[in-house]
């Protein structure tokens, strides 16, 4: 006689493998791929790291965690989402003067967007690309990823790509402009510093302040989060912590040193791709001959516009600095590659800083 017994058990075994199984795979669609990140090639599409719950609505995977920069970088006016992902068990570790030094796995994650329109109480983004910093066995690595939102993922491209693209800025105007997405040769031109490719942002002094997070539900500074995470080791800052260079309650000086420090100060360094111009912008440099007050260029030519110096101070029509940042020919812009725009207000603001200085 057969035992009933026995095909139930063999029925609520199967029920209960099946769930196992379904569970297993939520888990691992919710881990980061942490063999992508560690590899020698890059994955074709995004979407093989897990860094996204969400990847249009840009929903982080847990333990990818969302940061902001106090002054970010300007790049032809997009916004930018930034993510971290540490490894379980690892530490990033403080430095001066430099970004943290990440353990190897760590991916910087950072998506560039416009908003379909800036007035709207809710924009449509429309995203552009994502660029993911990979540190591995051998020092970082960066690439590209071009979004394509129909099919809700977004593809390698190592040589670039250019988007025409529009938008609506806040005061009702449309705005167009030749986006580029660089190459992997363009990543390294302002990510190298002493002929290693390191990230630009995640210094100390860019993260001590408060953001909100969706999984406490309340604001906290960047810097005790992370501890709170475990992703650091104390939330200190010896660093003199840069300002949001749009807050008027801050000095001129402070909000002009922490605009340039963001924007050139990772090439215009003693260890950056300039160092050989002698123009530090660096937020730690103090001497004013390197910070570029009557400085004269090491290689004059196109790029000088004629003028004699850097900076001359209360005349910033004089200045080489000014002129370079207000040109869009290829051969003089300053910086020389991100960028198709001018950056209006961050002109007016070193115009400001020059036009207020002191002979």
């Amino acid at each position: 006689m057969i035992n009933v017994n026995f095909f139930h058990g063999i029925k609520y075994y199967n029920l209960l493998l099946s769930g196992l199984l379904f569970f297993a795979s939520i888990l691992k669609a919710q881990s980061i791929n942490d063999n992508a990140i560690m590899s020698d090639s890059f994955p074709k599409m995004l979407s093989e790291y897990n860094f996204f719950k969400d990847p249009v609505a840009q929903v982080p995977t847990n333990k990818v965690i969302p940061y902001q920069l106090m002054t970010e970088l300007f790049s032809d006016y997009t916004k930018k989402k930034r993510f971290l992902y540490v490894p379980n068990n690892k530490k990033a570790v403080f430095e001066e003067d430099s970004v943290y030094q990440f353990p190897l796995g760590t991916a910087l994650i950072k998506t560039f967007y416009y908003n379909d329109d800036e007035r709207k109480v809710n924009p449509v983004p429309n995203l552009l690309e994502t660029r993911v910093l990979l540190k591995r066995k051998y020092g970082w690595k960066a690439a590209s990823y071009v979004w394509d939102i129909e099919k809700k993922d977004a593809e390698l491209k190592i040589a670039g790509k250019t988007i025409h693209t529009s938008w609506i800025n806040s005061d009702g105007d449309e705005k167009s402009v030749r986006y580029r997405v660089p190459n992997v040769n363009q990543c390294q031109e302002c990510h190298e510093s002493n002929k290693k490719v390191i990230p630009i942002g995640p210094k100390a002094r860019n993260l001590n302040f408060n953001i909100y997070y969706s999984d406490i539900e309340k604001e906290l500074n960047q810097l005790q989060y992370w501890f709170q995470m475990g992703l650091i080791d104390y939330p200190i800052v010896i660093d003199k912590t840069a300002v949001d260079w749009t807050d008027h309650n801050q000095s001129l000086d402070r909000r002009a040193r922490s605009y340039l420090d963001i924007n050139c100060g990772h090439c215009h360094r003693e260890s950056g791709n300039a160092a050989s111009s002698g123009l530090y912008l660096n937020l730690k440099e103090t001497r004013d001959k390197h910070i570029g007050v009557y400085k004269k260029p090491v290689a004059a030519g196109r790029g000088s516009g004629g003028k004699l110096y850097s900076i001359v101070p209360g005349k910033p029509e004089d200045s080489i600095l000014l002129f370079r940042m207000k040109s869009k020919d290829p051969g003089i812009m300053m910086p020389e590659s991100g960028r198709a725009l001018n950056h209006d207000e961050g002109i007016n603001l070193i115009h400001d800083w020059i036009d207020n200085m002191s002979d």
